[in-house]
Parts: C-alpha cells; structure tokens; sequence
C-alpha cells in the first residue's frame, strides 16, 4: 500500500463513518477502484477504524468524562442508566458477530454490487427521516435495544451505521441532538471489542502493510473524523440528511451500473 493509497483510504474512513454515506460501503469501494486486495490489509482497518475511535473520544471527551465520573460513584445515577442503555444497544451487533462473523467477512470482498443495493436502502432510511416525528423523546431502553438492531443491520457493507442508527432514532420520535450523541457514543464498544478481538486472534500479525502507510492512514483518519462527527453534528440538528439520501442513491446506483458494465 503506498502512502497516496493510506491517505486516501483514511479520509475515506474517517469521512464516512461519522457521514451517512457508510464507510464500510467505500472502503469497499476504494478498495476496488485502488485494486487492493480486500484480504491484504486487516492491520490498515484496525488502525483506521482505531482512529475514528479516537475521533470520537476527542469531539465527546466531556460526556464521556462525565459518564465515568457519574460511573466512579458506584450507585445508580443518570450516567449508570445511560451506560446500561449503551450496553443494551451492543446487544444486538455482540450477537451478530458472534453467530455470523465467517458470513459476514465473506460479504467484503470488493463486492460493488452489494455495496451498491445496500448503499440504495440506506438512501431510502435517510429520506424516511424526513417524515420523522418531532417529539423529543429521550433514548429509552426500549429505543437503544431498536437503535442497536440497526447498528447490527449496518455490519453489511453499504449500509450507514451512523445513518440508520439515527434515522431509526429520529423515526422513534428521539431528539435530534440526543440521537446523534447516543449514535456516536454506542459504537465505541462494538469498535474497540471488534479491534481488540482482531488483534488477539492475530489480525495484525504478518501484516504487508508497512509502518509508514499505517501512520498516514491513522492520521488521515482521525483528522477527518474529527471534521466530520462534529459536522455530522449540526447536520442532525438542522434535519439535513436527505441531502445524504440522494447521495446514497447516485452513488448507489452507479455502483450497481458499474459492476454490469465491468
């Protein structure tokens, strides 16, 4: 991998994890128009999906600060309630991994067509929201076990994880600047036991990725990332996501052209 292909592989990450557009969906992508192969570089999406953590504990370290704080006094508080609630929405993903990871490593394998199909359903759950009501409930257990079932749904390639979390939680009538810091907060668990598990079953060992790429990679990741979780942000608030629809769509769509035509 040279050091053009790590940059342009983690902006690409660090975009489209926080945008919803899915970033598993064009990675794949990436990967097929670079013409890298999709088994070659395990280390580069544990170091990229890694950054994008890190993102995310930098643009919410106060309400992460918070929750281990309210945590660290060991009685039931709004910050143990919220954590549960978190915990309950690793549930249904924990479980989709365990039962199903062999077929679910199988679907990237620069798979434009799926890619494309799943990327056309996230458009139409994104435009969805656009009829959401405006209640401005909060993330109930009921909503986070809901909002978890579509983060599980998003381990296929094409299908947004922050776009169908928040679409699902907007559709669920919760406040739009509630569901977008619950989205980004629930996936550090799914993220870091993912990475954690890679690491311990081997995934970065006789890596072909050498040192330099792995570090552009990560901070092209982390930077864009940062950029795109705090402008994700505003665009929840302002009920922006159908312009993401029709991204989706084109995109989609040209991706499913593409793979006929090729």
């Amino acid at each position: 991998m040279s050091l053009l292909e790590a940059i342009v592989l983690g902006v690409i990450q660090g975009l489209t994890e926080f945008l919803p557009v899915s970033s598993s969906g064009h990675l794949e992508l990436g990967k097929a128009l670079l013409g890298i192969e999709a088994n070659s570089d395990v280390t580069f999406t544990i170091v990229v999906h890694g950054a994008t953590v890190l993102s995310t504990i930098v643009v919410f370290h106060r309400d992460i600060l918070g929750l281990i704080k309210g945590a660290l006094q060991f009685r039931w508080n709004e910050s143990t309630d919220y954590i549960l609630k978190i915990a309950i929405s690793a549930i249904p993903v924990f479980a989709i991994g365990l039962l199903f990871k062999e077929e679910i490593e199988s679907l990237f394998s620069n798979n434009v067509l799926l890619v494309g199909c799943m990327l056309l359903v996230t458009g139409a759950l994104l435009a969805f929201t656009y009829y959401s009501p405006q209640v401005g409930d909060e993330v109930s257990k009921r909503k986070a076990f809901l909002i978890g079932i579509a983060q599980a749904i998003a381990v296929l390639p094409g299908i947004s994880r922050s776009g169908s979390t928040i679409a699902v939680g907007l559709l669920l009538g919760v406040d739009k600047k509630k569901v977008a810091r619950f989205s980004f907060l629930m996936v550090l668990i799914p993220i870091i036991g993912a990475n954690a598990k890679d690491i311990i079953d081997g995934g970065m060992a006789n890596s072909s990725v050498t040192t330099p790429p792995l570090i552009i990679g990560f901070l092209a990741a982390f930077l864009s990332g940062v950029l795109a979780c705090r402008w994700m942000i505003a665009i929840v608030t302002r009920g922006k996501l159908i312009h993401f629809a029709y991204y989706c769509f084109i995109v989609g769509a040209g991706s499913i052209i593409t793979h006929f035509l090729i």
